[in-house]
């Protein structure tokens, strides 16, 4: 009875060590990690900072090879925008009449158009950044921000060839060089930045669901309609007595501010009383609001892209 009693409890046997903490140890040992996994926000930027020639030569190399099979090669960047503001301009300043009341109409629809298409081509290449390149993803180790980014800086380039044509036009049509031209800078950089961000969002929902591709073109073009690039917002607000708060968002909208901005920069009679109240503020918070939340948006999901 007495050794029964005094017999110790058995002691619980130490669990086998499994093959993945086998594997654990091995590669903490040897200071391996894990393949894509996301690092920290900060090391993001610092790597994609790093990669920096990367963005613009593949940028530079998108552009070239872009019109590379047509005859007229680098011509098109400059032919399709003004061939689009001439349609529109038949359409809706002739057809429609947009353009009475308007000084400077035609500099005022070719400015339009050639901003519009900017962040239009941004968000479009940005929905197929990682989709549409897989090969890349899956073979290269980077930051795949990197890709977005480098679209978008690939779209300010063919921006910047087509402004020399813009500038033909202004000149052309008696729009005369001025300081102001200098405000082209800021709003331009303020536009990359939007568009940047939500090219980077784009590029997270469209690697996720790359049906949205589909659906871009229709919401780019009601969103074109709504943005004053035919039109004047200015004078729709004057003239057709709108609700307040239709005409709050219809200034608010950032590609309208966008547009807005350039065409005070560039057309001497676009006066600054067209402008919405406190432009360059809303200008640089949407820059910023799009600019970095795109950039966080898109980081979160950096170990899911090419997987699947």
């Amino acid at each position: 009875m007495s050794q029964v009693l005094h017999t110790p409890p058995p002691t619980t046997a130490p669990m086998p060590a499994t093959a993945d903490d086998n594997l654990a140890a091995l590669a903490a040992r040897h200071g391996l990690s894990v393949s894509g996994a996301r690092p920290t926000l900060r090391e993001y930027i610092r790597r994609l900072w790093a990669r920096r020639h990367f963005i613009a030569a593949f940028a530079t190399a998108k552009l070239t090879a872009q019109y590379s099979q047509a005859k007229l090669g680098q011509l098109w960047q400059v032919m399709t925008p003004l061939l689009n503001a001439a349609v529109y301009y038949f359409i809706f300043g002739v057809l429609l009449g947009t353009k009475h009341g308007v000084q400077d109409y035609i500099p005022f629809l070719v400015t339009g158009v050639f901003i519009w298409t900017f962040t239009q081509s941004s968000i479009m290449a940005g929905t197929r950044a990682i989709s549409g390149n897989l090969g890349l993803v899956r073979a290269l180790h980077f930051p795949r921000a990197a890709l977005p980014i480098s679209f978008c800086l690939q779209q300010l380039q063919q921006l910047l060839f087509s402004m020399a044509a813009l500038v033909v036009i202004l000149l052309c049509f008696g729009v005369p060089v001025a300081a102001s031209w200098v405000l082209a800078v800021p709003a331009l950089v303020l536009q990359f930045t939007f568009n940047a961000g939500v090219s980077m969002i784009m590029a997270r929902m469209g690697a996720k669901t790359p049906d949205i591709a589909q659906l871009m073109p229709f919401v780019l073009r009601t969103w074109m309609y709504v943005s004053g690039v035919m039109w004047s917002i200015d004078q729709l607000a004057s003239k057709n007595d709108l609700p307040r708060a239709v005409t709050v968002l219809l200034e608010a909208n950032p590609a309208a501010i966008y547009i807005d901005l350039m065409r005070f920069a560039l057309i001497d009679s676009f006066r600054a009383g067209q402008l919405p109240p406190h432009v360059w503020a809303v200008a640089t918070g949407w820059a910023l609001l799009a600019g970095v939340g795109g950039f966080i948006y898109f980081w979160k999901a950096e170990e899911t892209y090419g997987r699947g």
